[in-house]
């Protein structure tokens, strides 16, 4: 590694013993030399540090090492991390999402530990059965059979492989990708008013997309100010609005007994309101209400929130390496990302 600016090289000598039973050229080895033979154990491990905080090109330039060098480098760091933290031999509680890998609904399944909230699977080729079905059997059944909790989005085949490979598990269904529909029956509200109303009520309405479907405390002031003109101006929007507000206290409740009496009472404000787009959420809630409530109960509290900032997490090292289309590389960039190093 470079000291006080100054790069420096190691020249050293190391044996080579040709071995007469395999007829081959043996060479010693070496703990601090790196299983490449060009550069110490210490400086790749360094060079792999700078690599999750960093792009391959700028740790090239900074290090003065070729893309390629700086790459292979980089795999062999995560490989050893890796080693370091294997599959975990039994699994109480997993997240399952889908993460877009290119354009053009190009998408892999992506399976986590939510108990030492890491990723641990990264893999397939799109969001079917087949492709969850994979994880399955990379884990075995020994594995599957110690899993007590899936948490994932409403998507039927996740359910179904899950069901068919670890017939315990309960699942739950992901709070955010729930209220993510919420919003888009809101937004779906906000364009029909839209279209109802004359001239003069449009410009209550108008650009103010982001204001309804954003949480009040997170406005500025004239995005408050603006909320509350809007509200004031459109009856059916304030409706909608503080329908969506109260709906995230559902998952509040410990009883499943009370969270079902607060969406009764939640629905039955729809009677009269005419909005359509929630009547459609409301009949969708009631079709998965077993894997809704299942957070109810106490023993299935777990983070929600995890697969959302993991996805989150996704997508900034696909932005920081200009885009990855090598799938290996970025299974090992996914899993490796929560791993501290030692």
């Amino acid at each position: 590694m470079d000291a006080a600016g100054v790069r420096i090289y190691l020249q050293f000598e190391y044996r080579r013993v040709f071995c007469g039973r395999c007829q081959t050229v043996k060479q010693e080895t070496l703990a601090w030399l790196a299983s490449s033979g060009r550069f110490t154990k210490r400086f790749e491990e360094e060079i792999g540090r700078q690599c999750r905080e960093l792009s391959i090109v700028r740790v090239a330039a900074k290090n003065r090492l070729s893309w390629d060098q700086v790459r292979r480098i980089e795999i062999s760091y995560m490989k050893d991390l890796l080693a370091k933290q294997p599959m975990p031999k039994q699994l109480r509680a997993i997240g399952i999402d889908e993460v877009s890998i290119t354009k053009g609904h190009s998408y892999a399944t992506v399976v986590a530990d939510l108990d030492q909230m890491r990723p641990i699977w990264l893999g397939g080729t799109g969001r079917k059965e087949e492709d969850i079905d994979r994880f399955y059997a990379d884990i075995g059944p020994e594995v599957s059979s110690t899993i007590k909790l899936a948490v994932m989005d409403m998507w039927r085949p996740f359910r179904n492989s899950t069901e068919r490979h670890a017939q315990q598990v309960r699942i739950v269904y992901d709070k955010f990708h729930i209220l993510r529909h919420l919003a888009d029956a809101m937004d779906a509200v906000r364009r029909s008013e839209y279209k109802r109303v004359n001239g003069q009520e449009r410009k209550f309405i108008k650009g103010q997309r982001y204001t309804l479907l954003s949480n009040r405390a997170n406005l500025e002031i004239d995005g408050k100010r603006a909320l509350t003109m809007l509200l004031k101006a459109n009856s059916r929007l304030h409706k909608a609005y503080l329908l969506k507000e109260s709906f995230g206290q559902l998952w509040s409740y410990n009883n499943p007994t009370w969270a079902r009496k607060f969406f009764d009472n939640w629905k039955a404000q729809l009677r009269w309101s005419r909005l359509e787009p929630y009547r459609k959420f409301a009949d969708m809630i009631e079709r998965h209400w077993d894997g809704i409530v299942s957070y109810c109960h106490p023993d299935n509290k777990v983070s929600l929130g995890f697969m959302e900032g993991l996805n989150t997490k996704i997508r900034l090292i696909q932005r920081r390496a200009y885009g990855i289309k090598d799938p290996e590389y970025l299974r090992l960039k996914v899993i490796t990302s929560f791993i501290k190093d030692s």
